[in-house]
C-alpha cells in the first residue's frame, strides 16, 4: 500500500473513531512503527489529524479547529473531485440562470469543472464570496462573475464582515453550492469561525435550493458556530452514504443524499 493510500485510510479511521493509535495502525497495514509516526507526522502537518501521545485525534473533535485552503486542498482530492462532477450535473438547465459558489477546496474543485462545461450561448450568473473561485472563473467565456467584498480572511481567501452579509442577504441564487466543517444529525451543518458562518447563513437563506458539498469526514463533526439546520438544506453531494443518527436525520428532514 502507497502511502498516500495509508494516509486516506487513516484519515478515514480518525474520522469514524476520533483518535487512533501507532500500535494499532502498524499492525493493521503491517508496516512498522515508525512508518505510522510518519504518516501521522505528515497528517498533523496538513491540518488532518493532531499528534498526541501514541497516535492522533481528531481535528474537528475540537470545536475551533481550522486547517488553511492550502492544507485541505492536499487532503482527500480525489472525493473532492468526485463531488466536484456529481456537483455539476445539479447546475441550473442549460447552465443558465444564477448559482452561488461558496468559499471552500470542494467548491472550488466545482469551479475549475464549471470553467470548463461554461457555454457562451446560455450565459450563468456566479456569485460567490471566495477570492479562490473568483480568480477560477474571471474570464471564462459564458459566465457571469460577482464578487462579494469585503475582510478576506487569509485561512480561506473568503470575504467576510457585516457588509459581505449585507450583500448576500440581498441574493435570491436559483442554486447555492455550500461547504461545511461539519455534517451532523444534532448541529445541522457547523464551521469554526462565527464570521464564516454568519455568510454562510445568509447563503442558504437566500437561495432557491441549497446543495451542500460534503466528503464523508464530515459526517458527525461538529465545530464551534452552526449556521443552518437540516431541514433547510434540499441535496448532500458526497463520497460516501451516511449511515446511523445522521442517515436518518437527513431522510427524516427531506434531505436528498447523492453519493459521488
Amino acid at each position: 500500500m502507497y502511502a498516500t493510500e495509508r494516509h486516506e485510510h487513516i484519515a478515514q479511521l480518525i474520522a469514524a473513531e476520533g483518535r487512533v493509535s501507532v500500535v494499532d495502525l502498524a499492525r493493521r497495514f503491517d508496516v512498522t512503527t515508525e512508518t505510522v509516526r510518519r504518516d501521522l507526522d505528515q497528517l498533523g502537518r496538513t491540518g488532518v489529524v493532531r499528534r498526541v501521545h501514541g497516535g492522533a485525534v481528531s481535528r474537528t473533535r475540537v470545536s475551533t479547529a481550522e486547517s488553511s485552503f492550502a492544507e485541505r486542498a492536499l487532503v482527500r482530492g480525489e472525493a473532492k473531485e468526485a463531488i466536484a462532477r456529481a456537483a455539476l450535473a445539479l447546475m441550473p438547465d442549460d447552465l443558465g440562470g444564477s448559482v452561488y459558489l461558496d468559499a471552500g477546496t470542494t467548491t472550488a474543485a466545482l469551479a475549475a469543472h464549471l470553467a470548463a462545461a461554461a457555454q457562451a450561448a446560455a450565459p450563468l450568473e456566479v456569485v460567490t464570496h471566495s477570492m479562490t473561485v473568483a480568480h477560477l472563473l474571471a474570464g471564462v467565456a459564458g459566465l457571469q462573475v460577482t464578487a462579494v467584498g469585503g475582510r478576506v480572511r487569509g485561512l480561506t481567501a473568503a470575504a467576510v464582515g457585516a457588509g459581505a452579509v449585507a450583500a448576500v442577504s440581498r441574493l435570491r441564487p436559483d442554486v447555492a453550492f455550500v461547504g461545511t466543517n461539519g455534517l451532523s444529525a444534532s448541529l445541522g451543518l457547523s464551521t469554526p469561525d462565527p464570521d464564516e458562518a454568519a455568510v454562510k447563513e445568509a447563503i442558504v437563506r437566500g437561495a432557491r435550493r441549497v446543495v451542500v458539498l460534503a466528503d464523508s469526514e464530515k459526517f458527525e463533526a461538529e465545530l464551534l458556530v452552526s449556521f443552518a439546520p437540516l431541514d433547510e438544506i434540499d441535496v448532500v453531494v458526497t463520497d460516501a452514504a451516511p449511515t446511523g443518527p445522521l442517515a436518518e436525520a437527513l431522510a427524516a428532514a427531506g434531505v436528498e443524499v447523492v453519493v459521488a
